[in-house]
């Protein structure tokens, strides 16, 4: 079996977010090269916001898209797995937003709870599949 046809929804996703980190990682990259700052943040705040903003997506994206394959491949229905990837991608993309521009506010917050939505019903599915496979 393929792995297109195998997991066609998720590796979208995939490829999506790895194309979406580009920037965020040049955007870190550019700013340490502006300021002559090339380890930790040096005191500066636009620096600290882009690190933790590239951070936060590299610490949720990965697990979210692993748990998404698993219910992928647990048979999750292709509208479960497309809203719940929009929903990753919405709340990652607001959340960098909303932290690289202010560092705080609404927006941080909703793009979390999104973000989390997906990181509870993608296990959430596997779960309850694997679980009825057992009975």
């Amino acid at each position: 079996m393929e792995l297109v046809s195998a997991l066609p929804v998720t590796i979208l996703f995939v490829a999506l977010f790895a194309l979406i980190q580009i920037p965020m990682t040049v955007a870190v990259g550019l700013r340490r090269a502006q300021i002559n700052i090339q380890f930790l943040d040096g005191g500066d705040g636009v620096l600290l916001q882009r690190m933790r903003a590239h951070g936060n997506f590299t610490e949720t994206v990965p697990i979210a898209l692993l748990a998404m394959a698993a219910a992928e491949l647990a048979g999750a229905p292709h509208l479960l797995l497309w809203i719940g990837g929009c929903a990753l991608l919405a709340g990652r993309l607001l959340h960098y937003a909303t932290v690289v521009m202010t560092g705080f506010g609404i927006g941080r917050a909703i793009g979390m709870l999104l973000t989390l939505s997906s990181l509870v019903v993608f296990p959430g599915y596997v779960l309850l599949k694997t679980a009825s496979l057992t009975h």
